[in-house]
């Protein structure tokens, strides 16, 4: 069983519109368990749609969504860690939430798709990313084919022009798997180095992440899962079969997390269990 790190999860609030949302969380962590996933980096998108929009939180739903989201990860530590979701819309809240996270053990910033990536109101978000060394998880629909009902869907080509008016800021580019013409994202992130992509989304379409990594590379890619470990699941038992070596398997599974996150986040969580690059879900 292949050891991972899953970047991009979220779990449920009692604030949330679910009425089974222990019974959701809970499952999702013995799923992760099963099938090797040491760390869940997660976030609360606000009230997920409850009393404010989901990708247009209000600052107080997004305040005690990452309240939560914090709890929950020091009482699940070290298989939980927390990103710190903010709406971009909100400068001086998302700015506030983002050091007050961050002081609290958040490892990474979530941005709601409340505006399109390469907007000016995102610099001061992506220059406080730069500030306390953390990346920045940018929601993309891979080749946007028409608006989506409350959120600013953006694609890999307008995340392109934000990386590249901030060098020194990482991004972790949504869902290669995320509705659309995947193939679109490629080429617009080749050169950017400072933009990594996750496996995550939807889409299981044959031949996506063999694109990726010839456009790349593996020390680009990072697994992760989403909103569930269904589609997840069939990319990791997918990675193998890529003509991916041992080496680049562990790069997408767990190296890469590694790298782009604070130093030591994952010290406990690795702690866990042994290594094992060559090894297979």
């Amino acid at each position: 069983m292949t050891m991972v790190i899953d970047v991009h999860a979220h779990f449920h609030t009692p604030a949330t519109n679910r009425s089974d949302w222990q019974r959701y969380n809970a499952s999702r962590l013995d799923a992760g368990d099963h099938i090797g996933v040491v760390c869940h980096v997660a976030s609360v998108l606000g009230s997920w749609g409850a009393t404010s929009p989901t990708y247009f939180a209000s600052p107080g739903d997004q305040t005690r969504a990452n309240d939560w989201m914090l709890d929950f990860a020091d009482e699940q530590a070290p298989r939980v860690k927390a990103w710190v979701a903010v709406n971009p819309n909100f400068t001086a809240h998302a700015l506030a939430e983002i050091e007050r996270g961050v002081a609290r053990g958040a490892i990474g910033i979530k941005l709601a798709a409340g505006r399109r990536a390469d907007d000016v109101l995102l610099d001061d978000i992506a220059a406080a990313a730069a500030q306390y060394d953390v990346p920045v998880l940018q929601h993309v629909w891979q080749h946007r084919r028409r608006d989506w009902p409350n959120q600013d869907a953006s694609d890999g080509v307008e995340l392109a022009r934000l990386a590249a008016r901030h060098p020194r800021t990482t991004f972790l580019l949504a869902h290669i798997g995320g509705g659309g013409d995947w193939a679109h994202t490629n080429p617009a992130v080749r050169d950017l180095e400072n933009i990594v992509m996750d496996l995550s989304g939807s889409g299981i379409d044959r031949g996506m992440i063999d694109e990726a990594l010839r456009w790349v590379g593996a020390r680009r890619l990072l697994w992760a899962a989403d909103l569930t470990l269904c589609t997840g699941l069939t990319k990791l038992r997918a990675l193998p079969h890529t003509g991916a070596s041992p080496e680049d398997l562990a790069d997408m599974c767990w190296r890469n997390a590694v790298r782009i996150f604070p130093a030591g986040a994952f010290t406990d969580a690795l702690g866990r269990v042994a290594p094992t690059p060559g090894a297979t879900a």
